[in-house]
């Protein structure tokens, strides 16, 4: 098969029809990140460096919020890897699903995400998971990146970001990626406990721990939770 028959079959593909759609939705987070990791006092390069390497939406908004809160890199970093936890999970199953080869896993690890995994995860076909999977990985990596660099140069050049309401991009963002999995008692008591102990804790301790905290208490409410089910 030539490559432009593989492409025309790649275009063909309700995997890749879903990856490019859910690509550009993602994509437009891009300018937000770049924005509020600008504000937060970074410069534009380590914007992109960030989008680059670490690539996981809601990581980044936890470093780039907690150092715009004053918070220390340390502070900033430990958020950050807390929430990109369950990016090692969705390898683990990426691994089992699709049996990559040995020389590919680095790079399918570097766009193993919530949008490629989801994508491959909802084909039926093992040839289809393998085109959702590269397809999203890819188109996200690709817009998320662009979209970084366009905001963090727009947020350079429009000065206090306060004045335009950039402060509260890292907010909005988590609830645009909260809210859709807010469904079943059990999800929302467990955004409703870990809201409450921010909250709480927010005036005793520094900038960047109220997350490791509630984080840790949603953790055991979790194990309660499971402990309690039958």
């Amino acid at each position: 098969m030539s490559l432009a028959e593989t492409f025309r079959t790649w275009r063909a593909s309700p995997a890749w029809r879903m990856g490019m759609s859910i690509g550009a939705a993602t994509g437009l987070y891009g300018p937000s990140f770049g924005a509020l990791a600008v504000s937060s006092g970074l410069s534009v390069w380590q914007a992109c460096a960030l989008s680059a390497l670490m690539f996981t939406g809601g990581s980044q908004f936890a470093f780039a919020g907690v150092l715009g809160g004053g918070g220390t890199g340390l502070a900033a970093w430990s958020a950050a890897s807390l929430l990109s936890v369950r990016n090692g999970i969705y390898g683990l199953e990426m691994k089992a699903m699709l049996r990559p080869p040995t020389p590919v896993i680095p790079a399918m690890a570097q766009i193993t995400i919530d949008e490629s995994m989801g994508t491959s995860s909802a084909q039926t076909d093992p040839v289809e998971q393998r085109r959702g999977f590269v397809t999203a990985g890819i188109a996200v990596y690709v817009l998320w990146n662009l979209g970084t660099l366009l905001g963090a140069l727009l947020g350079q050049a429009i000065g206090d970001p306060k004045a335009f309401g950039l402060d509260g991009a890292a907010s909005a963002a988590f609830i645009g990626l909260l809210w859709p999995r807010l469904k079943g008692r059990d999800p929302i008591a467990l955004a409703v406990i870990a809201a409450a102990t921010t909250i709480i804790v927010v005036p005793f301790v520094p900038p960047g721990v109220p997350i490791l905290i509630a984080a840790a208490v949603t953790t055991v409410a979790t194990l309660v939770q499971q402990r309690r089910r039958p």
